[in-house]
């Protein structure tokens, strides 16, 4: 059973970043909650087939406390129907971090993990490229595109946060660039290109400089022992860049050069007003809060409208005690990416990173991304500590195989030398 639950969990990782593209409705609704529940079944059994299991750490138990607090907010809410939509999708997004600290068992099992969600991420990629060419946003004359049933700013974080991902598969791939996991190499390397242009097509602004933020720090982590391959990439980047001005509409590049503006003016699109509505409600409700969920009603806004803003949403919904509680699963996270090392380390931080800029615009802890990022994160932290050499194997530095390259083949030209 507990292999059942492992492919389940795989299933959900792939699922994720498209989860809002194919949704059934109710009461089955869209496919990650499907997967979600799938997994759950089948990990029930396989927790008690096995009569254990694994000891929860300091991230799962903060979990739990933020879920029964967002559950006893039930009892002060402003909005009841609100927190108890709260209280149900926070339970399926919690249980992520459960799941895959007790079925992510080897360093091995987290690399399919990380394999998984770059697919989902494909999948994500390639529906919104679909959407840029389907005929109905040809004929209606769209310059912003997006999976079918997302929204254009959701799309480019979710692409951003497979960046980091896709970088670390195919910097610690291991061997020479032509050799060892072709398919995973060819899985992580040709999502960079492929993500890029999706992103470029949803012309989010927040998007593209988190974007920016990942590619830069993908530079970095395929430069490392690779530097043939990124003068390569580099000479590349001309023609790319002439072949991203010829197909994306001129109106998305046009949407993108307002950053400047928009961050000179302090508006960022309206958010401005949103937030400080937002700052309104949490000083009425400063410790507890007004209820999870019930953001929108607090501050007055349209049912369409959300925060923007992460800290904020969970401020007002919880007060400053929920908000303590999210900052230290933060903290967790942050303290079990400092325990690896290498590469992984430098992937990890990047990703935190690009997750860390998404959430100051968007209101991420709303969605399954975030808490499987967390999850693979304190899975990997618990690994170093067990055992960091197989974890270093299988995450190998690329420096250090290029260290080992060099000594072999200066071992090589020594023996050749004493022959002669």
């Amino acid at each position: 059973m507990r292999r059942i639950a492992w492919v389940c969990l795989l299933v959900l990782a792939f699922t994720i970043p498209w989860e809002y593209s194919l949704d059934l409705g109710p009461p089955l609704g869209n496919v990650a909650r499907i997967a979600g529940l799938v997994l759950l079944l089948a990990a029930i059994p396989a927790v008690f087939e096995t009569g254990r299991i694994r000891t929860p750490g300091s991230m799962q138990w903060l979990v739990l406390v933020l879920y029964l607090f967002i559950c006893c907010s039930f009892f002060w809410t402003i909005d009841r129907a609100a927190t108890l939509d709260k209280i149900r999708s926070s339970i399926q997004e919690f249980m992520i971090v459960w799941l895959v600290w007790e079925f992510t068992e080897t360093p091995e099992d987290l690399r399919s993990l990380l394999r998984a969600f770059v697919a989902g991420s494909w999948v994500l990629a390639i529906l919104t490229i679909l959407n840029f060419s389907s005929v109905e946003a040809i004929a209606a004359g769209q310059y912003r595109f997006a999976a079918y049933g997302q929204d254009p700013n959701d799309v480019a974080r979710f692409l951003d946060l497979g960046f980091p991902v896709a970088a670390l598969l195919a910097s610690s791939n291991g061997g020479s660039w032509l050799q060892s996991r072709w398919a995973e190499r060819a899985l992580a390397l040709g999502y960079l290109p492929l993500g890029l242009v999706a992103v470029l097509l949803t012309a989010s602004r927040g998007g593209f400089l988190a974007a920016i933020v990942a590619l830069l720090g993908c530079g970095l982590l395929l430069g490392r022992g690779h530097a043939r391959a990124v003068l390569t990439g580099i000479f590349a980047l001309p023609a790319l860049a002439a072949g991203l001005w010829l197909a994306v509409p001129r109106e998305i590049f046009d949407r993108l050069a307002t950053i400047p503006e928009q961050l000179r003016s302090g508006d960022l699109n309206q958010r401005l007003n949103i937030w400080s509505a937002g700052w309104r409600a949490f000083a009425h409700a400063p410790v507890f809060g007004s209820g999870a969920g019930t953001f929108v009603s607090a501050a007055g806004l349209a049912p369409v409208d959300t925060a923007h803003n992460t800290a904020l949403s969970v401020a007002v919904g919880t007060g400053l005690l929920g908000l303590c509680v999210a900052l230290a699963i933060i903290a967790i996270a942050v303290y079990a990416v400092l325990q690896t090392q290498g590469t992984l380390r430098a992937a990890l931080v990047i990703l935190l990173l690009v997750w860390a800029v998404t959430s100051l615009v968007a209101t991420v802890e709303e969605n399954r991304t975030t808490w499987l990022l967390f999850a693979i994160v304190a899975a990997a932290g618990r690994m170093a500590v067990e055992d960091h050499t197989e974890l270093a194997d299988c995450f190998p530095d690329p420096r250090h195989a290029f260290r080992v390259r060099l000594s072999r083949s200066g071992a090589i030209v020594g023996a050749e030398g004493l022959r002669l």
